[in-house]
């Protein structure tokens, strides 16, 4: 069902080719409209979840759509700052597979009628982002003594270490009672297990 909430996770999604584009063009000043799209892109996801909570508008689409379109934002936001030099690639490359890794993990639960709504630790994790993209992006700009760019890279390790450590915890919450769930259902799949003659 496309309620409000959903509509804002929508609106994420088509803010990132835009975002990539002006990231990556040469148009003047474009790190400040490039900070500016990707801000928006962040509000919508403070307020879809607000919106969603307080008038009960929460649905199985959007508790699924909603993380997917944090990591396309993040993905496409860091992806486009390696290209700029601006982001360690080894570190984005840990981010970008956590998040892979997540979604698989939130793909094989769904399959089993399991939900996974974001931790508290994911959106600490999130907030950590969109701070240290911000400040990457303007690092790109407001660089003539190299602050924003050391303060940027020393964000990106922050979200780095964020990362691993949220992903362990969903896996450690959740991985267990999938792998239980799927023995439970590999016996009951054995031939000559139950049934009647």
């Amino acid at each position: 069902m496309l309620n409000l909430p959903n509509a804002l996770t929508l609106l994420r999604i088509f803010l990132v080719p835009l975002l990539v584009v002006v990231l990556l063009t040469r148009m003047p000043a474009k790190e400040y409209l490039a900070l500016a799209v990707f801000l928006v892109a962040a509000l919508t996801d403070l307020l879809d979840g607000w919106i969603a909570r307080k008038f009960r508008k929460v649905t199985r689409l959007g508790m699924l759509l909603d993380p997917i379109a944090d990591k396309i934002l993040v993905s496409a936001a860091l992806i486009s700052l390696v290209d700029l030099q601006e982001a360690d690639a080894w570190a984005v490359c840990i981010i970008v597979g956590r998040e892979f890794a997540v979604s698989g993990l939130r793909s094989i639960a769904a399959a089993e009628q399991i939900t996974i709504a974001a931790s508290s630790l994911g959106k600490w994790k999130m907030g950590a982002q969109v701070v240290g993209i911000s400040l990457m992006i303007l690092g790109a700009r407001l660089d003539d003594i190299g602050l924003w760019r050391m303060t940027g890279r020393a964000a990106l390790y922050v979200m780095t270490v964020m990362a691993i450590v949220s992903g362990i915890d969903y896996f450690r919450k959740y991985l267990p009672p999938l792998l239980a769930k799927e023995a439970i259902q590999g016996q009951d799949d054995t031939p000559g297990t139950g049934g009647s003659s």
